[in-house]
């Protein structure tokens, strides 16, 4: 995996007042914002190149990261109007800036201390997805991992997308089949979820994941915000 997208562009409503003047992605824990601990673990496992989609107050983003340069990264903005574009969106408006090969993307707005390099460059089915144990605020989960690195909608017990997957390019092929007449799939460019192409993937057995057992948070709130801010220096550089 050379090239990795960071989905950067959410309004971050659940994170007021915070986000009223910075975006969520650049809001600080452990002495930095939340999207220079992906771009720094992305520099260290090669890859070279990183679209950040943004839309709320896209303007501060190139004024934190620039070029990506300070990473060794060569970093482009992929702007998606005022109003985001949803994942599905998102990724779909960023792959004329992406190159042909499956893509890292992963949520500007969670902490992991994944490795990424251990997920695959070349994903089994049309993608490959890191699963979580459910967090308190999911209790219910997504998808239930198998024996066979199949995700299934069925079966128990369900795990949680934890934001974080590798995807081909194929995966977006019949997205309007996919996601039918919900709202925004007729707005140009587009706005729609991912995950009706994931269910899509799924039900044709085209859908893959593992399971991470280390830390993981969705950062969606003041108070996980807070939580993690304060677990980070106890963890040092991990991550």
């Amino acid at each position: 995996m050379r090239h990795a997208l960071i989905f950067a562009a959410g309004l971050g409503e659940r994170m007021r007042p915070l986000t009223e003047r910075t975006p969520k992605p650049l809001l600080e824990a452990g002495g930095k914002p939340l999207i220079v601990w992906h771009l720094e673990k992305l520099a260290a496992i090669g890859v070279n190149y990183v679209v950040v989609n943004t839309s709320h107050l896209a303007g501060q983003f190139p004024e934190v990261l620039g070029d990506g340069s300070r990473w060794g990264l060569r970093i482009r903005y992929a702007y998606e109007g005022p109003v985001p574009l949803e994942t599905g969106g998102g990724l779909l408006n960023a792959l004329p800036l992406l190159g042909p090969e499956p893509v890292l993307a992963i949520s500007g707005d969670v902490w992991c201390d994944a490795d990424f390099a251990a997920l695959p460059a070349e994903p089994g089915g049309l993608a490959h997805l890191l699963m979580v144990d459910n967090p308190a605020h999911h209790p219910e989960g997504d998808f239930a991992l198998g024996d066979d690195d199949l995700l299934h909608a069925g079966g128990a017990p369900k795990l949680t997308y934890g934001g974080i997957g590798v995807f081909r390019r194929e995966l977006l092929d019949d997205w309007r089949e996919a996601v039918g007449d919900a709202p925004g799939a007729e707005a140009k460019p587009p706005r729609f979820k991912l995950r009706p192409l994931l269910e899509a993937a799924m039900a044709r057995n085209r859908l893959q994941g593992s399971r991470h057992r280390g830390r993981w948070t969705d950062v969606g709130t003041p108070e996980r915000l807070a939580q993690l801010d304060a677990e980070l220096p106890a963890a040092g550089s991990a991550g």
